[in-house]
């Protein structure tokens, strides 16, 4: 009996040394100041290359329709740009942002992005809700002053949580900042599950068979799937972070953390939508393309 015991508790032995030696590796990287730079810059290069085809795919679209103004296409390829650019700058100078004071400048910095993040996309929302209802015919004039309203206020909400971090930093409002946040990430995922759903079934019941309507039906359906789960997932993550130190993103020591959550909330979303979208205007006769105003 004895015998047969050893090596049963040997082979116990080596799979809790094998789990040691696994978890390991996660604490040697995240504590391996050459690892941080890597991964950190790892995440600058990808953020500028999203941000250079954001960029490319504006000038192309303006090249297209010199004639139109700030449309609704256009401002949201600008805001990508600007999102995926200030990432790559705020990763490329990470070290030096961490050093930033007062801390509360560190936290405009990293979350700010995010709130513009929230308008590009909600700016496609809007789009999709518009072309829902005009064709059903039913009146668009309060989808836009809507879109500002909701924006400001969690721009006004967000800038007065950061004002009283400023002037008392203390762990329950940054835990408020966080999930008040990751509440407007979920009212983002419901905002695309409800009007990309709505157009997608649209589009399901609109009768004609083409080609055109296929290629739109499948793009409605894919943005939609991709832009509710980056928002949930952000939400679900945010929720970690603000009461889990170990799932913390704003310090510099959790890189591969930081590298899975913005690679699957911002980065991978941004450029599988930015390749979907990437179908230029005709030169005339657009019906839904509308300027900001």
């Amino acid at each position: 009996m004895v015998g047969r015991g050893v090596p049963a508790i040997t082979t116990v032995a080596v799979a809790a040394l094998d789990l040691t030696e696994s978890s390991n590796w996660w604490r040697d990287i995240n504590n391996s100041p050459l690892w941080q730079d890597r991964i950190f810059h790892l995440l600058a290069i990808l953020y500028g290359i999203v941000a250079a085809v954001a960029l490319v795919q504006l000038v192309r679209i303006q090249l297209r329709v010199p004639e139109y103004g700030w449309t609704t296409q256009k401002v949201f390829h600008f805001l990508n740009f600007l999102v995926n650019g200030v990432r790559c700058f705020v990763f490329v100078f990470r070290r030096d942002v961490q050093k930033l004071q007062p801390e509360i400048v560190q936290h405009i910095l990293l979350d700010m992005p995010s709130l513009a993040f929230f308008t590009t996309y909600a700016l496609l929302v809007l789009f999709w809700a518009e072309i829902y209802y005009q064709a059903r015919a039913v009146s668009t004039d309060g989808l836009r002053p809507s879109f500002y309203t909701i924006n400001a206020v969690v721009y006004v909400i967000q800038i007065t949580l950061w004002l009283i971090l400023w002037w008392k930093p203390i762990r329950v409002l940054v835990i408020l900042s966080k999930m008040f946040f990751a509440g407007v990430s979920l009212f983002a995922a419901l905002g695309f599950l409800l009007y990309g759903g709505r157009l997608f079934l649209m589009l399901q019941r609109f009768p004609v068979e083409s080609k055109g309507r296929r290629k739109k039906l499948q793009e409605v359906g894919y943005v939609t799937t991709i832009c509710f789960s980056c928002f949930l997932i952000r939400c679900v993550m945010m929720c970690f972070n603000a009461f889990d130190r170990a799932a913390d993103l704003d310090v510099l020591d959790h890189p591969i953390l930081n590298f899975i959550y913005y690679l699957l909330v911002e980065i991978l979303p941004s450029s599988l939508v930015l390749f979907i979208l990437r179908k230029l205007p005709p030169k005339r006769g657009i019906t839904q393309y509308h300027p900001i105003r």
